[in-house]
């Protein structure tokens, strides 16, 4: 009875780690410009999450997120967003994006964080990098990133 026990552990501990492995991996990647008021552009390695799923998801249980990637949430219409960092270790900044490219808002996010961060107008995308990113790279509200990574 103790041997099928182990045995039983030893399947459940293998199928987490197999589920959390898949959880956790990369999405496509493209490209995104942002476009400085200073006329600058500076560029980001973003994973795209585009569907239900993938934006449920997004960051979590990621631990190291390097500097100048990101991910790119993507939405079906002009909504108010809300996110938290629910399972999520690395600290992140996230941008409010309106469906012109336009950023409306930058905010920083707390490590495991049930507090949601809401958007102050209805945007299209939200897009996350590693904490301190925007602010490094002088991006602030007003400034565009391109749409052509929806292409």
């Amino acid at each position: 009875m103790i041997k099928l026990n182990k045995i039983l552990l030893f399947i459940i501990i293998l199928i987490s780690a197999t589920f959390l492995f898949a959880r956790a991996k990369k999405l496509p990647v493209k490209n995104i410009s942002i476009s400085k008021s200073d006329g600058t552009i500076v560029n980001v390695s973003s994973e795209i999450a585009k569907t239900e799923s993938e934006r449920n998801h997004g960051f979590m249980e990621r631990k190291k997120i390097p500097d100048g990637t990101g991910m790119i949430f993507i939405f079906e219409k002009d909504q108010i967003l809300s996110f938290w960092m629910k399972n999520t270790p690395h600290p992140l900044s996230i941008a409010y994006i309106d469906s012109n490219g336009k950023i409306r808002d930058i905010f920083d996010m707390t490590p495991f964080s049930l507090s949601p961060v809401i958007s102050t107008v209805s945007v299209r995308y939200a897009l996350e990098v590693p904490q301190g990113w925007y602010k490094k790279n002088g991006i602030t509200p007003g400034d565009t990133i391109s749409l052509d990574f929806l292409k």
